[in-house]
């Protein structure tokens, strides 16, 4: 499968009938890319950001796939980056630019912290190089949207790495929850210590937990109820962890989200707390309560019962299989999507502030 070098000037006309894509930049060049009845052998890998949770993409596919191959390995970490690619394969960078110069990848794995996306997926989408990428998106809303606008623009296969989606006791959930006539609401929980990481404690670097960790529950969330936000507003609580270096996020938050269809939410977040912890989202009908995460269980009115974990994907699978065939339709997070749980975080970020109720 050839790769398109695209970038967003490029004027992209399908021809699905014929079997091959077009593309038209404005300077007049074209190259020609096969997508329908031709697939690569093996997809070639890099990854930016070889942290914990890159660590975990790469032995799954290290253990499980036959077709990808590790290309690079990058990070600002000289010894990391090495340390991968004995472990994996591929060469080890420390600057992205110069990774994506050498390198020819068909996708690339970005597990960098919030504030540190931008142009390594610009230059993806410059590129024609599939994205998978780490939650959340980004810190901050505006570079999101101008990076959501140049995915567009070039029609870059992205996923985004809520796998709480992919999991069958979501999917399970999501189908008993589409046969009722009307989602009420639904109570989320991220509840428990504060993570090691220390730009996980920095609001400017990872948003905070809200931004950060419960994102999870946050994107859960509206994928069960089934609609994007439409007002938010949240209260936030600090001050028990002052002997914290370098500490700045909030001990705990409450978030009330207004969904377009109706439906209503609050979710919590605590990072403060010893000795206690809650994960788990409940979503409720008139005759059913379904809760996706913590006892994984079914309340039909008063009947409790385990909620079904069989049948869920595997996201890295889902992504592959994407990246090989050109067709995205099986990715449960794309960008564009990921960019409306975005929006709603950010916008308890600036509630929280305000002390207002933000409209999306």
């Amino acid at each position: 499968m050839g790769r398109a070098q695209r970038n967003p000037t490029i004027q992209l006309l399908e021809y699905k009938k014929l079997g091959f894509t077009l593309f038209y930049p404005t300077y007049g060049i074209f190259w020609l890319t096969l997508f329908e009845g031709e697939s690569m052998d093996k997809v070639k890998l890099g990854f930016i950001g070889t942290g914990g949770m890159a660590g975990a993409h790469m032995r799954n596919l290290k253990d499980n796939f036959e077709d990808v191959e590790f290309c690079a390995m990058c990070d600002i970490s000289e010894d990391r980056a090495k340390g991968r690619a004995e472990e994996f394969g591929g060469n080890a960078y420390t600057d992205f630019r110069v990774m994506y110069d050498k390198e020819d990848l068909d996708a690339v794995y970005i597990c960098t912290p919030p504030f540190a996306h931008g142009e390594q997926e610009r230059i993806a989408c410059e590129k024609g190089v599939a994205m998978f990428i780490e939650k959340p998106i980004h810190s901050e809303l505006e570079p999101a949207i101008i990076i959501n606008d140049y995915i567009k623009e070039t029609g870059t296969i992205t996923s985004v790495g809520y796998h709480w989606r992919y999991g069958g006791n979501a999917q399970n959930a999501k189908k008993m929850l589409e046969e009722q006539p009307q989602i009420l609401g639904a109570l989320g929980y991220w509840m428990g210590g504060m993570p090691g990481t220390p730009w996980w404690r920095v609001r400017a670097q990872s948003g905070g937990q809200h931004v950060e960790q419960t994102t999870h529950i946050f994107d859960l969330c509206r994928f069960l109820v089934g609609s994007d936000g439409k007002t938010v507003h949240g209260v936030a609580n600090s001050g028990s962890m002052t002997h914290i270096e370098n500490y700045d996020v909030d001990d705990i938050s409450m978030v009330n989200i207004e969904f377009e269809n109706g439906a209503v939410a609050n979710i919590v977040s605590a990072c403060a707390l010893e000795g206690f912890g809650r994960v788990h989202l409940e979503v409720f009908t008139r005759g059913l309560v379904v809760t996706v995460g913590g006892p994984n269980n079914v309340n039909r009115k008063g009947e409790t019962q385990p909620l079904i974990g069989e049948g869920g994907q595997d996201r890295d699978r889902v992504f592959i299989d994407a990246v090989k065939s050109g067709d995205d339709s099986k990715i449960l997070s794309p960008y564009s999507d990921a960019l409306q749980t975005l929006r709603i975080m950010l916008a308890a970020s600036t509630s929280f502030e305000t002390g207002k109720a933000i409209d999306l």
